[in-house]
């Protein structure tokens, strides 16, 4: 049972990364490869933060700040540059390893003495379950900021402009702009992901960002398979369910381990279970 809620509490810490690869591939039809490093770079910024006994509100403002530059390079070198979005974002996350190197000052930076935001409320005496809590009010918040952002003049606009750029540009919306925003949301909230786990796991580390990108690309696809057989329009009900297909991918993983596969096979297991998922609906709907 430990297992598996470790596993729910680790999709809850990634459901910033399902919400970032949501906005920037299902909005905007960006791939954006910066994931991976705008994940370190929360996780980086934080740990080095908490070992400097900084404020937890400054820590917070400091790794959605570094996301967010993160994520807007990406956008203006893809937008101003024209340089393939692909592209600028390897271009950003291979810069970014050396960023975070030089931040962290090591490979990996052990943080289980210092207080965190899963010590600040204490209201089990059992720290995954106390943990449970803080978690759920915290991505809670996240979902409804995000779905209030999607639902304002300037979120339809964001979504406008992934559906139809043109006709966009035509009403005089610059896109330029609305995707190096978008970019730049959507890599502020891949950092709170490295933020959360950061504090949850008790350490960063300078490779903890490698293949991350799967975790939200799966999770979203989880999502959107799971909105196209409910036929859901709901912007709310899409974001809960993005959130769900975060916690979802972690169970099947620590489902998984618990049968005993080896955990040297994890990653290719993880990577079996995403083709599953993209393949499994068009196999249906290439046969119907």
């Amino acid at each position: 049972m430990g297992l598996y809620l470790s596993a729910l509490l680790q999709g809850l810490c990634f459901a910033g990364i399902a919400f970032g690869i949501y906005i920037s591939m299902k909005i905007f039809n960006i791939p954006d490869i910066t994931t991976d490093g705008s994940y370190t770079l929360g996780g980086v910024v934080t740990g080095i933060m908490l070992t400097h006994n900084q404020p937890g509100w400054m820590i917070l403002l400091a790794v959605i700040g570094a996301g967010a530059v993160a994520g807007a390079l990406t956008g203006i070198i893809h937008t101003k540059l024209k340089i393939n979005a692909l592209l600028a974002g390897i271009l950003v996350m291979t810069a970014l390893y050396s960023v975070n190197l030089t931040i962290l000052g090591r490979s990996n930076l052990p943080l289980l003495s210092l207080p965190s935001l899963f010590s600040v409320l204490n209201v089990l005496t059992d720290p995954n379950q106390n943990s449970l809590i803080i978690l759920s009010l915290f991505v809670a918040a996240l979902t409804l900021l995000i779905g209030y952002l999607l639902k304002t003049d300037f979120g339809i606009a964001m979504r406008a402009t992934g559906n139809s750029e043109q006709m966009v540009r035509a009403l005089g919306v610059n896109t330029d702009r609305m995707k190096i925003i978008g970019l730049a949301i959507a890599n502020a909230l891949t950092a709170l992901s490295g933020y959360l786990i950061t504090q949850f796991q008790g350490f960063a580390d300078i490779s903890m960002g490698i293949g991350v990108v799967i975790i939200g690309l799966g999770s979203v696809i989880i999502a959107e398979t799971l909105i196209n057989w409910l036929q859901i329009t709901s912007v709310w009900l899409s974001l809960v369910l993005v959130l769900a297909g975060a916690v979802i991918f972690q169970l099947v993983l620590a489902f998984t381990l618990d049968i005993g596969v080896n955990p040297n096979l994890l990653k290719m297991v993880t990577a079996m279970f995403v083709l599953i998922i993209v393949g499994l609906p068009r196999l249906t709907s290439s046969k119907a």
